[in-house]
């Protein structure tokens, strides 16, 4: 059985970013939007609220892009 790891927590605008750059190199994904959740339950959430996950297989071939990703956030 295949685990998923997380491997970055943001916004929803940031994590769609790296969600974006990890489907360019077909790497499948799970994201979690806690506020989204949250909103359609009918409470809120505070602080960051979005969970990038890959399979625990693909973190090799992501990582480098995981790399140029928060070297790119980080200016």
């Amino acid at each position: 059985m295949r685990e998923h790891i997380k491997i970055y927590s943001g916004t929803s605008i940031i994590i769609n970013r790296l969600a974006f750059l990890l489907s360019e190199i077909s790497i499948p994904f799970v994201i979690r939007d806690h506020q989204e959740s949250g909103r359609l339950a009918g409470f809120g959430t505070l602080g960051y609220s979005s969970e990038l996950f890959i399979f625990n297989s693909d973190i090799e071939k992501a990582s480098h892009v995981i790399k140029i990703f928060k070297k790119e956030i980080s200016k």
